[in-house]
């Protein structure tokens, strides 16, 4: 069984979260049965960012990251305090950790500028929220990415990021790819209606 630790930061898009949690399920339960989702947070009850309240399955300090296949963090907005779990300490050790290990990790629209704000990108491709007068991609670069900015997903290596809340299904799909293979990740998108 190949586990996945979905990192909650306090202020995360709901949305982000869930395409993980809904692919990692239907897998689960429709797909080869091989993978398994874990929420993990910084505190026992976080805040979304559209201000209702969820509970993550633990709490950081509850787990051991070695027992974790692959990492997967959506974002969330700055005026839900997204950047104080996100840039912490502690939130990019997981990060460096998983990097460190060559597993893969998954961050979707500004949850790249964490994976960026930890280290692991610098000198390296990637992207993150892109929008007419947005400053994130400007904050990727300062943190020594080669941003892709014409990009949607950019995969370098074991790190996919993307450029908004819109990629977040195929974010999602193509780490269901990495862990299990192409024709799972088909045969789960068939049953959850997005293929022919």
């Amino acid at each position: 069984m190949k586990r996945i630790l979905l990192l909650l930061a306090n202020g995360f898009e709901s949305y982000e979260a869930s395409v993980f949690t809904d692919v990692f399920g239907w897998n689960l339960y429709e797909g080869d049965r091989t993978t398994e989702l874990v929420s993990v947070g910084l505190h026992s009850v976080l805040e979304c960012t559209w201000g209702y309240s969820c509970i993550p399955m633990h709490q950081l300090q509850e787990i051991e990251l070695g027992d974790f296949d692959a990492l997967a963090i959506p974002g969330g907005f700055e005026e839900a305090n997204f950047y104080e779990d996100a840039f912490s300490e502690e939130f990019l050790e997981v990060i460096r950790e998983f990097d460190q290990q060559n597993k893969p990790i998954a961050a979707i629209c500004v949850a790249g500028l964490a994976v960026a704000k930890s280290g692991v990108l610098s000198g390296r491709t990637g992207t993150t929220y892109r929008f007419k007068n947005n400053p994130r991609q400007m904050q990727m670069r300062q943190l020594g990415v080669q941003v892709l900015s014409t990009e949607r997903i950019v995969e370098d290596q074991n790190i996919i990021t993307s450029s908004s809340p819109e990629t977040a299904l195929d974010v999602a799909f193509r780490l269901l790819e990495k862990l299990t293979s192409k024709e799972n990740t088909f045969e789960v998108k068939q049953r959850m209606g997005f293929t022919k």
